[in-house]
């Protein structure tokens, strides 16, 4: 993901002396060509990122667009004030972008889990939330965020992050994308996370169950018919995301659904149960010992059809 969305921003740099890369000194290596190609379009705030926030609200507010950039955990929650104050309170055209987010950076436990973001972010006023699921979905939402005239949080995994798409979609903010139809139940998933909800309901599928997988790319604003669409059409709904289940993408679908009229859907939450991610070890190893892994997904879309 973090390649692509550099790739994204490359091109947008490119056709536009307006854009900005911000960053906090995190990932600077990564930018080592962005900074040589544009010298005058990069600047390393250092580790500050209250100020490199604050900053980016500043330049915006005379004509530029910055796409501040760093771990996820340190942009959200460190520079939280700066966010919601300089950024959305004044409705400032910067692109808020966190790296790292769910179990990504997996051995270095809970201080860099980013798994409480969405909710926290999506409360912000005027501020869109993106969270791809894998490169290709990455390119199109920075290219969508340079269009936004108005605050955009991006969450990105690192790098490495599998292919979730087989071939190019139209992309639409806030249209989330069935990826495979269903008529059993329906998964609705976001991020990195997708690819394992993919490999389940694959398997799911040979023995006999159809899921349907929605990936909901845009958090804020949500896809409202689609999810009444799923709701109506499967009569169970599954959410697998790499969160605390309070206040995440389950949370934003389960409002759409009571205030929708959908309430006595079978409605269920897979995610961290109001507690901090388990455990060190690779990514794999913390969605296993976090229950996020493919088995866990498939039993508790089993339970769901045959309980």
């Amino acid at each position: 993901m973090r390649n692509a969305y550099l790739s994204a921003l490359h091109e947008l740099a490119k056709n536009n002396a307006d854009i900005l890369a911000i960053i906090s000194d995190n990932g600077a290596i990564v930018y080592d060509k962005f900074r040589a190609d544009f010298p005058e379009q990069y600047i390393n705030c250092g580790i500050s990122e209250a100020n490199m926030v604050g900053m980016s609200a500043g330049l915006s507010s005379y004509g530029k667009i910055p796409f501040a950039y760093t771990i996820s955990n340190f942009l959200v929650y460190r520079a939280y004030e700066q966010i919601r104050n300089d950024v959305c309170l004044q409705n400032m055209n910067v692109k808020l972008v966190g790296t790292g987010v769910g179990f990504a950076y997996s051995s270095l436990g809970p201080t860099h889990h980013g798994t409480e973001d969405i909710a926290v972010m999506r409360c912000l006023p005027h501020l869109t939330v993106f969270s791809p699921a894998d490169p290709l979905e990455t390119k199109k939402v920075t290219l969508a965020a340079a269009l936004i005239k108005g605050p955009v949080y991006i969450r990105l995994a690192t790098g490495g992050t599998p292919p979730v798409y087989e071939k190019d979609y139209d992309f639409s903010v806030g249209k989330a994308v069935e990826i495979v139809p269903g008529k059993d139940l329906a998964i609705l998933s976001t991020g990195s996370i997708v690819h394992e909800v993919l490999l389940a309901v694959k398997e799911l599928r040979e023995e006999g169950i159809s899921a349907r997988l929605i990936n909901f790319h845009t958090i804020k604003p949500i896809d409202r018919e689609m999810i009444v669409a799923a709701a109506r059409a499967t009569g169970r709904i599954l959410v697998v995301e790499e969160q605390n289940i309070n206040g995440g993408l389950a949370g934003a679908i389960s409002e759409v659904l009571l205030e929708e009229g959908c309430g006595a859907v079978k409605f269920q939450r897979m995610g961290l149960n109001d507690t901090f991610a388990a455990g060190y070890g690779s990514y794999d190893d913390l969605k296993e010992m976090n229950m996020l892994s493919k088995t866990h997904i498939m039993t508790a879309a089993r339970n769901m059809v045959r309980n």
